[in-house]
Formats: C-alpha cells, sequence, structure tokens
C-alpha cells in the first residue's frame, strides 16, 4: 500500500509514520493522493512531510525527537494559489490561503515539489469547477429562474427565440360555486407576454444586456 507513495525515492519510514498518522485524520471519502519528504543536506532525521489529499493539504512537523508529530492542514476552497521554487539544493513548496496566511515546507526533493505542484493545481481547478458549479446553483435557487431541460439528443440549452416563443402555461379556473357557463379569459397580448419573458431572462442573468436590447428591438420592430 505504501509503494505508490514511495516512487519519487521519499524516505519510507518517514512516509510510513505520515501514512499511520494520516489514515486516523481521513474524513469521509477522503483520500491521499501524494506525500513529500523533506531531505536536509546535512541532518535528517526528523523530516517535515507534505501530504496532499483530494478534500486537503496537511504540513507534518516531528516533535520531541520524533516521538510526536504536528500538524496544519487547509481544504482547497481556503488555498487561493500554491507555489514551488527550486534552489541549488532542493525546492521550496508553499500555499497562500483567503485571508492571506502562507505554509510552506524547504528542502524538498524537486522531483517530489514538482509533483506536489501538479497535483495541487489540479485539484484547485477541480475546486474553481465544483464552485462555479455551486454558485450557479444557488443563483438559480435564489432568483427562482425556471429551468429549462436540455435538448435530449444534442444537450444544448433551448434559445431565447425558443424561450419567447414557448406557449404560456393555461390558468386554471376556480371551482364555480353553482353550475354556470364557464367564461373564457381573454388571452394576454403575445407581444406583452414575450417581452416579459425577455425581461425574466435578463434580471435572471441567463442572457446579457446586449442580447435584451436586441431581442427587444426586434420585437417592437413587429410592431
Amino acid at each position: 500500500m505504501l509503494e505508490k507513495f514511495l516512487t519519487e525515492e521519499q524516505d519510507p519510514k518517514a512516509v510510513e509514520k505520515i501514512y499511520l498518522r494520516l489514515t486516523d485524520l481521513l474524513t469521509s471519502g477522503e483520500e491521499i493522493i501524494y506525500i513529500a519528504v523533506q531531505k536536509k543536506p546535512i541532518v535528517n532525521l526528523f523530516p517535515d512531510c507534505v501530504a496532499l489529499t483530494n478534500k486537503r493539504v496537511l504540513f507534518f512537523t516531528p516533535a520531541n525527537l520524533g516521538l510526536t508529530i504536528k500538524f496544519l492542514d487547509f481544504v482547497w476552497k481556503d488555498i487561493v494559489d500554491v507555489f514551488t521554487k527550486e534552489e541549488i539544493i532542493g525546492a521550496i513548496f508553499s500555499i497562500k490561503t483567503t485571508n492571506g496566511a502562507e505554509m510552506g515546507v524547504d528542502y524538498l526533493p524537486k522531483v517530489q515539489a514538482r509533483k506536489l505542484y501538479q497535483y495541487a493545481q489540479e485539484r484547485k481547478e477541480a475546486e474553481r469547477e465544483a464552485r462555479r458549479l455551486r454558485d450557479l446553483e444557488e443563483k438559480r435557487a435564489e432568483s427562482g429562474a425556471v429551468q429549462f431541460e436540455n435538448n435530449p439528443r444534442t444537450g444544448a440549452q433551448p434559445s431565447v427565440a425558443q424561450v419567447l416563443a414557448a406557449p404560456e402555461p393555461e390558468p386554471v379556473a376556480p371551482p364555480a360555486p353553482a353550475p354556470a357557463p364557464v367564461q373564457e379569459a381573454p388571452k394576454p397580448d403575445e407581444l406583452t407576454e414575450k417581452l416579459k419573458k425577455l425581461r425574466m431572462l435578463f434580471d435572471n442573468g441567463l442572457i446579457s444586456q446586449e442580447e435584451y436590447n436586441i431581442k427587444k428591438l426586434d420585437l417592437l420592430s413587429d410592431l
């Protein structure tokens, strides 16, 4: 199980300690992606380590002559940037959080620092996409916008023209207290309804100001 974390010549003893500690810290659905181990040029008895999971970045520092291990963790949504800097001996990997805090480890083997940076960028991109989808769903929920189904063949969203041309649902007449001829409600003005729909799309952020202006002029030109 540990072999997949020793591919860049990590210290096996250090990785084993970190791995055992990590397994106690993992939450539901959390998986270890990579473990990097510090390699100081002279004395490297108790190296610092960095571990990446699909949910967090964790920095481990041995204490009490290696008998205990302290750690700090940062969830991906709070990390705004990651950095790597290669020096004459080893490299530095560091992160920056949303509140301006920075954390890093030096004297990492360069190949391990590059792997950390690569995996960290991939996770940050995945987090940005997840955040974009969450924001979109929240915006739709708050605005109460009408959700239109995708085309079952192409998966494309309906165009503005299709939305405007969609028929208005027929109003349901309340039950009459006594039998009487049902008076059919007069149909609303077609142009007015299309303008209302167009305004709804613009207010909900589904079309831009320019698209709104162009389509509005098209509708008014039919008068």
